[in-house]
């Protein structure tokens, strides 16, 4: 295992793996809500993204603290992202998210509720 603070090399090799995420934001009253969800990297913008439901908890957490967390594991294989995040809800922004999370995992269904969310990566650790 390699451990890592910048997505390179083997480590940038597992983001690009089919494995669905954890992704943390806080609450209001500053618990952490955890939940499952699709994330896909871009390192050489530094940035990584998600879509969801607009009505859901997590976008209801990061429109009010944008602080977030998102990890991947795979058996003895870690790796998490720390950043702020951003609640998309332009057409141009959701359909670029959905365009990227079709290419790592599969083409979503429908939803007329959907949200991006872009992640300004500020820090990474990890063992792959």
């Amino acid at each position: 295992m390699t451990r890592s603070y910048e997505l390179a090399g083997e480590h940038l090799e597992f983001w690009r793996e089919k494995h669905h995420c954890t992704v943390t934001s806080l609450k209001s009253d500053g618990s952490p809500h955890v939940v499952p969800m699709g994330i896909v990297v871009d390192p050489g913008a530094g940035l990584a993204f998600g879509i969801t439901s607009g009505r859901s908890q997590k976008v209801a957490n990061l429109r009010r603290d944008p602080r977030v967390a998102v990890c991947q594991v795979d058996r003895g294989r870690w790796s998490t992202v720390e950043g702020t995040a951003e609640v998309l809800e332009d057409p141009e922004s959701v359909a670029d998210a959905v365009r990227r999370y079709a290419e790592r995992y599969r083409q979503p269904r429908e939803n007329l509720e959907r949200v991006a969310v872009r992640i300004t990566i500020t820090r990474v650790i990890g063992n792959v």
